[in-house]
């Protein structure tokens, strides 16, 4: 019988030794038994693992690790981040910092590491792959120095072609025994072998069995995200019953962060008929493998990075230990520290009141960026009225506008279509890629006071119908906010609010807005030139 009653919290003494100890059904995710146990923890290592007759009804897991985070969509600071992270069980991330280095650029990733200084959540930085002011010099250092691994490669195109701008990364990061991850969705046969050649490891991108079991066939990991934005595990649910896997979060938003983590994911695993140990080793023992991390499993000498759980069904996260330290109990995060100073974005303060988009003749053809479906572009004929061309929100193509921050904040224009924004707006300076403030709508008036009020609020989202607006303060570096997770949350939740009265049918445009971000200049690509001029 199974109880809690008799079994010591935590610490014994043994003259100025204190040694911790951890009570429950241990879960060995190296051989797949389940046992009772008691582990003993010092000086940041486990120690001891004692069998026991009995143990208290929970579950000791190894500690929880999302293999795949971008930080900077949660809206938080790493600080507020890892308060909300532990209390979820999770112990280690790996952090994708692209678009704090696309917006900030040295600074942003200087930030990123120092700010993760101050919590004791385990960040680890993939280098970004993508980002122009990160070369191949860079990322040689960065992944010398401390970085786990090359963040995902998702341009397939230019691997393929050999871009000699992306290839040397990847003979840098294989050099150093780096692992190198990807994401190319549709990519398969030889392509997909000339791919993997360049030294791709992983897959990120999965969003079918057959692409998921040809990548696994050929040697590659592949990362299952669920998360704000993708949610894979669905798709790829008979793929994981049978096969090693990651499990990642990708795009989590402090609403969502707030209701669960890696404790969310296994749960939702576990309901979609995975065995719940399988799904356990794809956030433990896997990413420690794959990525040559600390922790992974439980065993004399390991990290003292674990997670208790109630259950192997709901895991509710009763305990979370990291380096053998309790850092959050019953839903509560046991540390204190003070935020690193923020980066803070340099905004043009030449903000623009009036603009048009100049055409000729009475129709002009342009390219519009869609923001749902597999196609990115279309292109579509608008009206030209006296002189500028006019967007149709009839038809749901809504004006698309960027402030450019490589170029003095020039504002340049085009289209797009898939918001469903009617005559309101929304802007927002969390722009992956490109960095700089992008608004899209049905109202050019209303989508420059978007644009110019994320600027005059020092970076942030907005969104703007009728004279009424919602904002969301993000002033480190434009992307995230040091205030709690709850108060951001709040703000969140308003903003969507007011984006759906007017009619936009995506779960989260400002996710979208952000991940379109390396698209946007090319809106600007039409076949009859499209101008913003100020009135």
């Amino acid at each position: 019988m199974r109880t809690g009653m008799g079994f010591p919290p935590y610490g014994d003494t043994i003259g100025s030794i204190v040694v911790q100890h951890v009570n429950g059904y241990l879960v060995d995710v190296v051989s797949g038994a389940i046992y009772p146990a008691c582990v003993n923890l010092f000086e940041g290592k486990v120690v001891r693992i004692e069998r026991k007759v009995s143990a208290p009804d929970r579950y000791i897991l190894p500690g929880l690790i999302d293999s795949r985070a971008v930080v900077e969509s949660s809206h938080l600071s790493p600080l507020r981040f890892a308060e909300q992270a532990v209390v979820h069980g999770t112990t280690a991330v790996i952090a994708d910092p692209t678009p704090a280095a696309a917006a900030m650029g040295a600074d942003g990733l200087r930030y990123m590491q120092e700010a993760a200084l101050t919590a004791p959540l385990r960040f680890h930085y993939a280098v970004p792959s993508d980002v122009p002011s990160v070369g191949w010099k860079e990322a040689r250092q960065m992944l010398t120095d401390s970085y786990v691994c090359l963040g995902e490669v998702t341009d397939p195109r230019r691997v393929l072609e050999e871009d000699p701008a992306i290839i040397r990364k990847l003979e840098v990061a294989t050099q150093l025994g780096k692992r190198v991850d990807g994401n190319a969705p549709g990519l398969s046969g030889f392509e997909l072998d000339q791919y993997m050649m360049a030294g791709i490891s992983s897959d990120y991108g999965c969003t079918t069995v057959r692409e998921a079991e040809e990548r696994r066939r050929k040697g590659m990991m592949i990362g299952v995200r669920e998360g704000s934005a993708e949610r894979h595990l669905g798709d790829l649910a008979e793929f994981v019953k049978g096969n090693p896997f990651l499990l990642a979060s990708g795009h989590l938003r402090a609403r969502d962060l707030m209701e669960g983590h890696v404790d969310a994911l296994l749960r939702r695993a576990v309901a979609q008929g995975l065995d719940p140990v399988q799904a356990v080793r794809a956030a433990t023992l896997w990413p420690a493998e794959h990525y040559g991390l600390p922790g992974g499993s439980l065993y004399v000498g390991s990290a003292g990075d674990l997670t208790v759980v109630k259950d192997l069904k709901d895991f509710a996260v009763l305990e979370t230990w990291i380096d053998g330290q309790l850092v959050a109990k019953n839903g509560e995060p046991l540390f204190a520290s003070r935020p690193a100073p923020p980066v803070r974005p340099a905004f043009s303060e030449r903000l623009l009141s009036g603009v048009r988009v100049s055409g000729a003749g009475t129709t002009a053809r342009v390219k519009v960026l869609e923001a749902n479906g597999p196609t990115r572009w279309s292109h579509q004929d608008l009206r030209v009225v006296d002189g500028s061309i006019v967007a149709d929100p009839g038809r749901d193509i809504a004006y698309l506008v960027w402030a450019d921050p490589w170029e003095d904040w020039t504002l340049r224009a085009g289209f797009a279509r898939g918001f469903g924004l009617g005559d309101g707006a929304i802007a927002s300076s969390e722009v992956y890629g490109i960095g700089g403030i992008v608004g899209v709508g049905g109202s050019l008036g209303a989508v420059i006071e978007a644009v110019n009020g994320v600027a005059a609020r020092g970076g942030g989202a907005a969104a703007v119908l009728g004279g009424r607006n919602a904002w969301l303060d993000l002033p480190v570096g434009g992307l995230m906010s040091d205030l709690p997770a709850a108060e951001v949350a709040r703000q969140e939740t308003e903003l969507l609010a007011l984006a759906r009265e007017m009619g936009s049918p995506l779960e989260d445009p400002f996710l979208v807005l952000a991940r379109l971000g390396r698209d946007v200049p090319k809106a600007f690509q039409v076949e009859r030139p499209v101008l913003v001029e100020g009135v």
